[in-house]
């Protein structure tokens, strides 16, 4: 008992006053590991075809301006391809406000399943739309529709996909576990990345012009297919499956009706947390997947197959520190991985855009890596940070309001904003001054943030991953219950009026 996290021992603590009794068999949850392994790897593909497309679309951006938006001068195709980019996050609140309810009610399986066809649709949509030279004014308005498409249904994919893989994660591992998630994320974009560099190194650029740059978008086909054949395969989440108690069914109940309303007037707290950390995670997440590419071939006049190794040399480094990171979130705890991160972001922020600058191979590649490795550190423990800020009633629909209203405000215009600077200002270091200002506001929002590594999730049973695990927990549940009730019938001797 006494090795116990000081965050775990209190919240079992509460939980053992609160039933008056220590825990039995059906008190703790058992996660099969077949299960788990299936609810992570359909959840990780989800998100590995989502980045695939924003990796693409990112690294195509000038050559989709000069499709889609041929008259305009080289910096305004840039902008313009970056705001049908933004575009997709001004509906992705739509998305978390549909589809968040819906998980909350008819369970995440069935909305995962959703969102993983209307994003291939929306991806594959993209790479058969005419150019501007074929069909006129119609080729910029179709693509912005096949993003809106894009973004509606990403609304409800990343918080679906994070509350799925917590509610199904052993609580002593969730941060790892969790940590997946995101390692499908930066999979993806890789693999997204790693082909358009191999397409600008085999063709020409009339031919990446012409027919090249639709490939990547029309691979998302076959991906979509294979996701929504794993999710259909899943079961639902074990916390959705089972409340804690009938207090939680009756929030159910309650948030079909006015669920909106009560997640901002009960909840609004937490909300800001996860804003406040949606935020850092996303602005530096955009700000090398979304715009660095385009940064180094539009204002440091890279060829744009260096500019591509460099960023995809970052994407690889993170896929390979990412789980390391999220099992160090489960040993020393959330906040302090995101608090030393974001304080190094002030820092260091700087110095990377100064390396990345520099003439040669080697002070750029550095440069890419200690960005990177910040972005890693906030992408690690964020899929288990995140969900368990919320009780599992609302666990979905306060998600998708407070991760999607944070991404569209802040991470989707990362790239548009970022952009605009650098032209109105002429300053090539306004990059770093913006992750400076994202890493000010996330060290501030980890001083509000709880601590919840090892934690059971809030409405949900204590999860282990295996029946001897449960043994130990319940052992330890009836030392802490006894040593709770002997120092409650202290307290009462010694005032006992």
């Amino acid at each position: 008992m006494a090795r116990l996290p000081r965050q775990v021992r209190e919240e079992l603590t509460d939980r053992l006053r609160q039933t008056r009794r220590a825990f039995g068999e059906s008190d703790v949850q058992v996660v099969e590991p077949p299960l788990l392994r299936r609810a992570v790897g359909a959840s990780a593909l989800g998100n590995c075809m989502e980045w695939f497309d924003f990796g693409v679309y990112s690294y195509l951006a000038a050559t989709i301006g000069k499709v889609f938006f041929p008259g305009a001068s080289p910096a305004a195709q840039v902008i313009s391809s970056f705001a049908t980019f933004a575009a997709a996050f001004v509906v992705r609140p739509l998305g978390g406000l549909v589809f968040g309810p819906l998980g909350d009610r008819i369970g995440r399986q069935k909305v995962l399943a959703t969102t993983m066809i209307m994003m291939a649709v929306g991806t594959f949509a993209i790479g058969v739309i005419p150019g501007y030279g074929t069909i006129g004014i119609a080729a910029p308005v179709l693509l912005l529709l096949a993003r809106m498409v894009q973004g509606f249904s990403t609304g409800g994919e990343y918080g679906g996909a994070t509350t799925f893989v917590a509610e199904y994660s052993p609580d002593r591992r969730r941060g790892f576990l969790s940590s997946w998630l995101d390692f499908g994320t930066f999979v993806g974009y890789a693999l997204g990345s790693a082909l358009v560099t191999v397409l600008n190194l085999a063709l020409t650029d009339q031919q990446m012009l012409s027919w090249g740059w639709r490939v990547p978008f029309l691979v998302a086909g076959p991906l979509g297919v294979i996701g929504l054949y794993m999710r259909l395969k899943l079961e639902e989440s074990p916390a959705f499956q089972q409340q804690l108690d009938e207090h939680e069914k009756a929030l159910v109940q309650e948030s079909a009706r006015s669920e909106f309303q009560d997640i901002v007037r009960s909840h609004w707290p937490e909300l800001l947390v996860c804003m406040g950390l949606v935020l850092l995670y996303n602005v530096t997440n955009y700000m090398v997947t979304g715009y660095l590419p385009t940064y180094q071939t539009e204002t440091l006049k890279r060829s744009s197959g260096s500019g591509d190794l460099l960023v995809l040399i970052g994407m690889l480094w993170i896929v390979v520190l990412i789980t390391f990171l999220g099992r160090l979130s489960d040993r020393v705890g959330r906040r302090p991985v995101y608090g030393v991160a974001a304080a190094a972001m002030i820092v260091l922020a700087v110095p990377a855009f100064v390396l990345i600058k520099a003439h040669g191979t080697w002070p750029p590649i550095l440069g890419v890596l200690l960005l990177a490795t910040l972005l890693a550190c906030f992408a690690a423990p964020s899929a288990a940070t995140l969900p368990a800020l919320f009780p599992t009633a609302v666990r979905y629909a306060a998600m998708g309001i407070g991760f999607n209203f944070a991404v569209a405000a802040f991470g989707g215009t990362t790239p548009l904003v970022t952009a605009a600077l650098v032209t109105a200002t002429g300053d090539d270091l306004m990059p770093a001054y913006y992750l400076m200002l994202a890493g000010a506001i996330g060290l501030l929002t980890v001083r509000f943030l709880p601590e919840s590594a090892q934690v059971p999730l809030k409405g949900s049973r204590p999860m282990v991953g295996s029946h001897q695990e449960r043994r130990e927990l319940i052992t330890v549940s009836e030392e802490l219950y006894a040593f709770t009730r002997e120092r409650e019938r202290r307290q009462l001797r010694s005032h006992p009026g």
